[in-house]
Protein backbone atom coordinates (compact mmCIF):
# COMPACT_ATOMS: atom_id res chain seq x y z
CA UNK A 1 0.00 0.00 0.00
CA UNK A 2 1.29 3.45 -0.68
CA UNK A 3 2.91 5.26 1.90
CA UNK A 4 1.36 8.94 1.97
CA UNK A 5 1.33 9.52 5.35
CA UNK A 6 0.80 12.43 6.76
CA UNK A 7 -0.67 13.92 3.76
CA UNK A 8 -3.19 11.42 3.71
CA UNK A 9 -4.36 12.34 7.14
CA UNK A 10 -7.36 14.51 7.90
CA UNK A 11 -5.59 17.72 8.44
CA UNK A 12 -3.41 18.03 5.20
CA UNK A 13 -5.85 16.22 2.80
CA UNK A 14 -9.05 18.35 3.95
CA UNK A 15 -6.19 21.73 3.20
CA UNK A 16 -4.99 20.50 -0.15
CA UNK A 17 -8.97 19.76 -1.20
CA UNK A 18 -9.62 23.26 0.01
CA UNK A 19 -7.07 25.12 -1.63
CA UNK A 20 -7.38 23.75 -4.19
CA UNK A 21 -11.08 24.47 -4.58
CA UNK A 22 -10.71 28.02 -3.70
CA UNK A 23 -8.39 28.17 -6.37
CA UNK A 24 -10.27 26.63 -8.93
CA UNK A 25 -13.02 28.98 -8.21
CA UNK A 26 -11.05 31.83 -8.43
CA UNK A 27 -9.03 31.65 -11.81
CA UNK A 28 -6.82 34.84 -13.09
CA UNK A 29 -4.82 34.67 -16.68
CA UNK A 30 -1.48 34.97 -17.66
CA UNK A 31 -0.15 38.23 -15.71
CA UNK A 32 -3.23 38.95 -14.61
CA UNK A 33 -3.17 36.83 -11.36
CA UNK A 34 -3.39 39.53 -8.40
CA UNK A 35 -6.02 37.89 -6.21
CA UNK A 36 -3.82 34.21 -7.08
CA UNK A 37 -0.87 35.58 -6.23
CA UNK A 38 -2.05 37.38 -2.77
CA UNK A 39 -3.83 34.05 -1.84
CA UNK A 40 -0.75 32.43 -1.71
CA UNK A 41 1.31 35.30 -0.19
CA UNK A 42 -0.72 35.10 2.67
CA UNK A 43 0.07 31.19 2.98
CA UNK A 44 3.93 31.01 2.69
CA UNK A 45 4.28 34.34 4.77
CA UNK A 46 2.17 32.35 7.80
CA UNK A 47 4.04 29.12 7.25
CA UNK A 48 7.16 31.87 8.27
CA UNK A 49 9.04 31.91 4.61
CA UNK A 50 10.50 34.93 3.16
CA UNK A 51 8.48 36.20 -0.04
CA UNK A 52 9.64 37.81 -2.98
CA UNK A 53 7.87 39.42 -6.20
CA UNK A 54 8.77 38.47 -9.16
CA UNK A 55 7.53 38.78 -13.03
CA UNK A 56 4.93 40.58 -11.86
CA UNK A 57 2.56 38.36 -9.77
CA UNK A 58 5.21 35.65 -9.93
CA UNK A 59 6.58 34.80 -6.34
CA UNK A 60 10.04 33.13 -4.75
CA UNK A 61 9.40 31.83 -1.25
CA UNK A 62 12.62 30.29 0.26
CA UNK A 63 12.64 27.60 2.83
CA UNK A 64 16.32 27.06 4.73
CA UNK A 65 16.86 23.68 6.28
CA UNK A 66 18.61 23.70 9.57
CA UNK A 67 21.50 21.27 8.03
CA UNK A 68 23.65 22.07 5.05
CA UNK A 69 22.62 20.73 1.64
CA UNK A 70 22.01 21.59 -1.89
CA UNK A 71 19.39 24.22 -2.55
CA UNK A 72 16.40 22.77 -5.27
CA UNK A 73 13.76 25.04 -7.02
CA UNK A 74 10.09 23.41 -6.85
CA UNK A 75 7.99 25.50 -9.42
CA UNK A 76 4.26 25.73 -9.43
CA UNK A 77 2.17 27.88 -12.09
CA UNK A 78 -0.54 30.90 -10.72
CA UNK A 79 -2.23 31.28 -14.04
CA UNK A 80 -5.56 29.75 -15.82
CA UNK A 81 -6.93 29.66 -19.15
CA UNK A 82 -9.34 32.13 -21.13
CA UNK A 83 -12.33 29.23 -21.49
CA UNK A 84 -15.48 29.83 -20.14
CA UNK A 85 -15.66 26.31 -17.51
CA UNK A 86 -19.00 23.64 -18.20
CA UNK A 87 -19.73 22.26 -14.69
CA UNK A 88 -21.69 22.29 -11.88
CA UNK A 89 -19.29 21.39 -9.45
CA UNK A 90 -19.88 23.99 -6.39
CA UNK A 91 -16.37 25.21 -7.16
CA UNK A 92 -16.85 26.02 -10.62
CA UNK A 93 -15.17 29.58 -11.76
CA UNK A 94 -16.60 32.58 -10.57
CA UNK A 95 -15.27 34.71 -13.38
CA UNK A 96 -16.47 34.58 -16.75
CA UNK A 97 -14.55 33.89 -19.30
CA UNK A 98 -11.88 32.52 -17.41
CA UNK A 99 -11.42 28.42 -15.62
CA UNK A 100 -8.34 26.63 -14.30
CA UNK A 101 -8.68 23.81 -17.19
CA UNK A 102 -5.20 22.41 -16.78
CA UNK A 103 -4.20 21.96 -13.29
CA UNK A 104 -2.27 24.83 -12.10
CA UNK A 105 -4.73 25.37 -8.83
CA UNK A 106 -3.86 21.65 -7.99
CA UNK A 107 -0.58 22.34 -8.10
CA UNK A 108 -0.48 25.41 -6.04
CA UNK A 109 -2.56 23.48 -3.54
CA UNK A 110 0.08 20.69 -3.37
CA UNK A 111 2.92 22.91 -3.83
CA UNK A 112 1.37 25.09 -0.69
CA UNK A 113 0.94 22.32 1.85
CA UNK A 114 4.14 20.72 0.97
CA UNK A 115 6.09 23.70 1.86
CA UNK A 116 4.10 24.53 4.87
CA UNK A 117 4.30 21.16 5.64
CA UNK A 118 8.10 20.98 5.94
CA UNK A 119 8.34 24.68 7.11
CA UNK A 120 7.47 23.42 10.55
CA UNK A 121 10.17 20.88 10.56
CA UNK A 122 12.55 23.08 8.90
CA UNK A 123 15.50 22.32 12.00
CA UNK A 124 15.83 18.63 10.63
CA UNK A 125 15.56 19.51 6.89
CA UNK A 126 18.71 19.29 4.78
CA UNK A 127 19.62 22.22 2.08
CA UNK A 128 17.49 24.94 0.97
CA UNK A 129 14.33 24.90 -1.24
CA UNK A 130 13.23 27.70 -3.52
CA UNK A 131 8.96 27.31 -3.91
CA UNK A 132 8.72 29.46 -7.21
CA UNK A 133 5.26 30.29 -8.33
CA UNK A 134 5.44 31.44 -12.01
CA UNK A 135 2.52 33.43 -13.87
CA UNK A 136 1.61 33.20 -17.58
CA UNK A 137 2.66 29.34 -17.81
CA UNK A 138 -0.02 28.90 -20.59
CA UNK A 139 1.63 31.50 -22.68
CA UNK A 140 4.86 30.82 -21.79
CA UNK A 141 6.10 34.37 -20.20
CA UNK A 142 6.70 34.23 -16.85
CA UNK A 143 9.53 30.98 -16.23
CA UNK A 144 11.81 33.28 -17.95
CA UNK A 145 11.21 36.70 -16.50
CA UNK A 146 11.63 34.69 -13.07
CA UNK A 147 14.84 33.43 -14.40
CA UNK A 148 16.05 36.42 -15.39
CA UNK A 149 15.11 38.40 -12.26
CA UNK A 150 17.35 36.14 -10.56
CA UNK A 151 15.11 33.11 -9.43
CA UNK A 152 18.11 31.05 -9.86
CA UNK A 153 20.62 32.52 -8.18
CA UNK A 154 21.66 33.58 -4.32
CA UNK A 155 21.86 30.94 -3.34
CA UNK A 156 22.65 29.51 -6.98
CA UNK A 157 19.50 26.71 -7.39
CA UNK A 158 21.21 22.96 -8.27
CA UNK A 159 18.27 21.39 -9.01
CA UNK A 160 15.14 21.73 -10.24
CA UNK A 161 11.25 19.90 -10.22
CA UNK A 162 8.11 21.00 -10.95
CA UNK A 163 5.08 18.25 -11.19
CA UNK A 164 1.74 17.96 -13.16
CA UNK A 165 -1.42 16.58 -12.58
CA UNK A 166 -2.23 14.25 -15.49
CA UNK A 167 -5.15 13.70 -17.40
CA UNK A 168 -3.67 10.94 -19.80
CA UNK A 169 -2.37 8.63 -16.79
CA UNK A 170 -4.95 7.14 -14.05
CA UNK A 171 -5.76 8.52 -10.78
CA UNK A 172 -3.21 6.21 -8.36
CA UNK A 173 0.09 6.39 -11.06
CA UNK A 174 3.26 8.52 -10.98
CA UNK A 175 5.03 9.20 -14.11
CA UNK A 176 8.44 9.31 -14.34
CA UNK A 177 10.58 9.67 -17.87
CA UNK A 178 14.26 10.61 -18.49
CA UNK A 179 15.29 12.89 -21.62
CA UNK A 180 13.31 14.55 -24.11
CA UNK A 181 9.80 14.63 -22.16
CA UNK A 182 7.60 17.88 -23.32
CA UNK A 183 7.97 19.66 -26.88
CA UNK A 184 9.92 22.85 -27.70
CA UNK A 185 6.53 25.52 -28.64
CA UNK A 186 6.40 27.72 -31.15
CA UNK A 187 3.14 30.39 -31.46
CA UNK A 188 3.10 31.29 -35.20
CA UNK A 189 1.39 34.08 -36.74
CA UNK A 190 0.75 33.97 -40.99
CA UNK A 191 -0.87 36.96 -42.40
CA UNK A 192 -1.85 36.71 -45.89
CA UNK A 193 -2.74 39.68 -47.99
CA UNK A 194 -4.58 39.63 -51.13
CA UNK A 195 -6.83 42.37 -52.70
CA UNK A 196 -10.52 42.98 -52.05
CA UNK A 197 -13.17 43.40 -54.43
CA UNK A 198 -16.80 42.01 -55.06
CA UNK A 199 -17.44 38.07 -54.71
CA UNK A 200 -19.25 38.78 -58.28
CA UNK A 201 -16.35 39.69 -59.62
CA UNK A 202 -13.58 37.51 -58.53
CA UNK A 203 -11.15 38.35 -61.42
CA UNK A 204 -10.59 41.71 -60.04
CA UNK A 205 -9.68 40.45 -56.63
CA UNK A 206 -7.05 38.30 -54.85
CA UNK A 207 -8.96 36.23 -52.61
CA UNK A 208 -7.11 35.77 -49.39
CA UNK A 209 -9.16 33.14 -47.93
CA UNK A 210 -8.57 30.86 -50.90
CA UNK A 211 -4.98 31.33 -50.33
CA UNK A 212 -4.98 30.88 -47.34
CA UNK A 213 -6.80 27.49 -47.63
CA UNK A 214 -4.01 26.54 -50.39
CA UNK A 215 -1.29 27.47 -47.29
CA UNK A 216 -2.80 25.51 -45.01
CA UNK A 217 -3.00 22.38 -47.19
CA UNK A 218 0.46 22.76 -48.15
CA UNK A 219 2.21 23.07 -44.57
CA UNK A 220 0.56 19.63 -43.94
CA UNK A 221 3.91 18.41 -45.76
CA UNK A 222 6.35 20.25 -43.52
CA UNK A 223 6.27 17.46 -41.10
CA UNK A 224 5.26 14.68 -43.46
CA UNK A 225 8.09 15.48 -46.11
CA UNK A 226 10.98 17.36 -44.42
CA UNK A 227 11.69 15.68 -41.30
CA UNK A 228 12.60 12.09 -40.51
CA UNK A 229 9.73 9.96 -39.07
CA UNK A 230 11.94 9.15 -36.31
CA UNK A 231 12.29 12.27 -35.29
CA UNK A 232 9.02 14.01 -33.42
CA UNK A 233 6.93 17.27 -35.18
CA UNK A 234 3.65 18.46 -34.95
CA UNK A 235 2.70 21.72 -36.35
CA UNK A 236 -1.03 22.61 -36.20
CA UNK A 237 -3.33 25.96 -37.48
CA UNK A 238 -5.70 26.75 -34.52
CA UNK A 239 -7.23 29.96 -35.78
CA UNK A 240 -8.46 31.70 -39.21
CA UNK A 241 -9.97 35.01 -39.18
CA UNK A 242 -10.67 36.81 -42.12
CA UNK A 243 -13.55 38.64 -43.81
CA UNK A 244 -15.98 40.98 -43.09
CA UNK A 245 -18.94 39.64 -44.82
CA UNK A 246 -21.13 37.07 -47.15
CA UNK A 247 -20.53 39.29 -50.56
CA UNK A 248 -17.25 40.71 -50.42
CA UNK A 249 -13.61 38.63 -51.19
CA UNK A 250 -11.23 39.57 -48.12
CA UNK A 251 -7.88 41.32 -48.63
CA UNK A 252 -6.44 39.76 -45.35
CA UNK A 253 -6.58 36.25 -43.52
CA UNK A 254 -4.57 36.35 -39.84
CA UNK A 255 -4.18 32.40 -39.11
CA UNK A 256 -2.48 31.14 -36.09
CA UNK A 257 -0.66 27.87 -35.41
CA UNK A 258 1.53 25.99 -33.06
CA UNK A 259 5.15 24.04 -33.94
CA UNK A 260 5.91 21.46 -31.71
CA UNK A 261 9.62 20.01 -31.81
CA UNK A 262 11.90 17.95 -29.67
CA UNK A 263 14.92 18.43 -31.38
CA UNK A 264 16.62 22.05 -31.90
CA UNK A 265 18.02 21.08 -35.69
CA UNK A 266 14.64 19.81 -36.71
CA UNK A 267 12.53 22.76 -35.28
CA UNK A 268 14.90 25.12 -36.99
CA UNK A 269 14.33 23.45 -39.82
CA UNK A 270 10.69 22.77 -40.13
CA UNK A 271 10.44 26.98 -39.43
CA UNK A 272 12.78 27.52 -42.58
CA UNK A 273 10.33 25.36 -44.70
CA UNK A 274 7.02 26.66 -43.36
CA UNK A 275 8.07 30.07 -43.96
CA UNK A 276 9.23 29.16 -47.68
CA UNK A 277 6.04 27.01 -48.14
CA UNK A 278 3.45 29.86 -47.26
CA UNK A 279 5.21 32.71 -48.70
CA UNK A 280 5.50 30.70 -51.74
CA UNK A 281 2.22 29.37 -52.26
CA UNK A 282 0.65 33.10 -51.48
CA UNK A 283 3.46 34.66 -54.23
CA UNK A 284 1.95 31.96 -56.81
CA UNK A 285 -1.39 32.98 -56.37
CA UNK A 286 -0.48 36.92 -56.69
CA UNK A 287 -0.56 37.20 -52.67
CA UNK A 288 2.12 37.67 -50.02
CA UNK A 289 2.45 36.53 -46.66
CA UNK A 290 3.55 37.36 -43.57
CA UNK A 291 4.73 34.52 -41.01
CA UNK A 292 6.17 35.52 -37.16
CA UNK A 293 7.15 33.12 -34.85
CA UNK A 294 6.82 33.54 -30.88
CA UNK A 295 9.23 31.30 -29.27
CA UNK A 296 7.35 30.23 -26.41
CA UNK A 297 9.69 27.62 -24.59
CA UNK A 298 12.13 25.13 -25.66
CA UNK A 299 11.46 21.52 -24.74
CA UNK A 300 12.05 19.72 -21.51
CA UNK A 301 14.57 17.65 -21.31
CA UNK A 302 14.42 15.49 -17.87
CA UNK A 303 18.41 14.94 -16.91
CA UNK A 304 18.95 11.35 -16.60
CA UNK A 305 20.21 11.35 -12.52
CA UNK A 306 17.56 13.44 -11.81
CA UNK A 307 15.00 11.05 -12.98
CA UNK A 308 16.43 8.32 -11.52
CA UNK A 309 16.60 10.05 -8.00
CA UNK A 310 13.11 11.05 -8.86
CA UNK A 311 11.81 7.83 -9.58
CA UNK A 312 13.91 6.25 -6.35
CA UNK A 313 12.11 8.94 -4.35
CA UNK A 314 8.76 8.10 -5.26
CA UNK A 315 8.97 4.67 -4.63
CA UNK A 316 9.59 5.35 -0.79
CA UNK A 317 5.66 6.51 -0.99
CA UNK A 318 4.55 4.56 -3.73
CA UNK A 319 4.17 0.90 -4.72
CA UNK A 320 6.50 -0.21 -7.40
CA UNK A 321 3.48 -1.46 -9.94
CA UNK A 322 2.32 2.19 -9.97
CA UNK A 323 5.70 4.07 -10.51
CA UNK A 324 5.45 3.95 -14.63
CA UNK A 325 7.62 5.16 -17.49
CA UNK A 326 5.77 8.34 -19.24
CA UNK A 327 4.99 8.59 -22.35
CA UNK A 328 6.56 12.19 -24.15
CA UNK A 329 4.35 15.27 -24.72
CA UNK A 330 4.04 17.09 -27.74
CA UNK A 331 2.48 19.44 -24.93
CA UNK A 332 4.67 22.11 -23.51
CA UNK A 333 5.94 24.01 -20.36
CA UNK A 334 8.33 26.73 -20.18
CA UNK A 335 9.40 24.98 -16.63
CA UNK A 336 12.35 24.13 -19.33
CA UNK A 337 13.73 27.58 -18.96
CA UNK A 338 14.41 26.47 -15.07
CA UNK A 339 15.63 23.27 -16.02
CA UNK A 340 17.97 24.90 -19.06
CA UNK A 341 20.25 26.59 -16.24
CA UNK A 342 20.19 23.70 -13.74
CA UNK A 343 19.21 20.17 -14.00
CA UNK A 344 15.61 19.59 -13.86
CA UNK A 345 13.19 16.80 -13.90
CA UNK A 346 9.20 17.14 -14.24
CA UNK A 347 7.38 14.43 -13.34
CA UNK A 348 3.58 13.55 -13.98
CA UNK A 349 0.70 12.47 -11.27
CA UNK A 350 -2.30 11.09 -12.73
CA UNK A 351 -5.35 12.49 -12.26
CA UNK A 352 -8.46 10.99 -14.35
CA UNK A 353 -10.99 8.81 -13.47
CA UNK A 354 -12.87 7.55 -16.42
CA UNK A 355 -15.89 5.80 -13.64
CA UNK A 356 -16.22 9.11 -12.21
CA UNK A 357 -16.58 11.30 -15.51
CA UNK A 358 -13.33 12.35 -14.08
CA UNK A 359 -11.47 12.04 -17.59
CA UNK A 360 -11.53 15.22 -19.64
CA UNK A 361 -8.64 16.22 -21.50
CA UNK A 362 -6.34 19.13 -20.43
CA UNK A 363 -8.11 22.51 -21.43
CA UNK A 364 -11.66 21.08 -22.16
CA UNK A 365 -14.09 23.43 -20.94
CA UNK A 366 -15.24 20.56 -18.31
CA UNK A 367 -11.92 19.04 -17.07
CA UNK A 368 -11.93 17.92 -13.97
CA UNK A 369 -9.51 15.74 -11.96
CA UNK A 370 -9.71 13.20 -9.24
CA UNK A 371 -8.91 15.11 -5.73
CA UNK A 372 -7.65 11.79 -4.45
CA UNK A 373 -4.30 12.26 -6.69
CA UNK A 374 -3.53 15.33 -3.93
CA UNK A 375 -2.36 13.29 -1.64
CA UNK A 376 0.07 10.91 -4.01
CA UNK A 377 0.87 14.46 -5.88
CA UNK A 378 2.27 16.13 -2.27
CA UNK A 379 3.82 12.77 -0.56
CA UNK A 380 5.67 12.38 -4.21
CA UNK A 381 7.02 15.92 -3.72
CA UNK A 382 7.88 16.23 -0.28
CA UNK A 383 9.63 12.84 -0.73
CA UNK A 384 11.52 14.13 -4.43
CA UNK A 385 12.73 17.58 -2.64
CA UNK A 386 14.08 15.54 0.16
CA UNK A 387 15.79 13.38 -1.84
CA UNK A 388 16.93 15.80 -3.93
CA UNK A 389 18.25 18.03 -0.37
CA UNK A 390 20.07 14.84 0.55
CA UNK A 391 21.77 13.62 -2.29
CA UNK A 392 24.97 15.64 -3.16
Amino acid sequence: MPNLAPYDGDRLSRTLVSMRRELHAHPEVGFTEQWTSAFVRRRLEGAGLPVREMAGTGLLATLQGGKPGPTVLMRAELDALPIQEASDAPYRSQVDGAMHACGHDAHMAIALTVAERMAEIRDDLRGTIKFAFQPAEEIAGGAKQMVDEGALENPAVDRAVALHVWQDTPVGKVGVASGPFWAAVDDLTFTVHGKSGHGAMPHQTVDAIVVSAQIITALQTVVSRTRSPFAPAVLTVGSIQGGTTWNIIADRVVMRGTLRTFDPAVRERLLDRLTQIAQGVAASMEASCDVEDRFGAPPVVNDPDLATLTRDAILTVMDEENVIVSEPSAGGDDFAYFAQTSPGCLFVVGSSNAQRGLDKGHHHPSFDIDESCLPIAAASLDAVLRRFTEDS
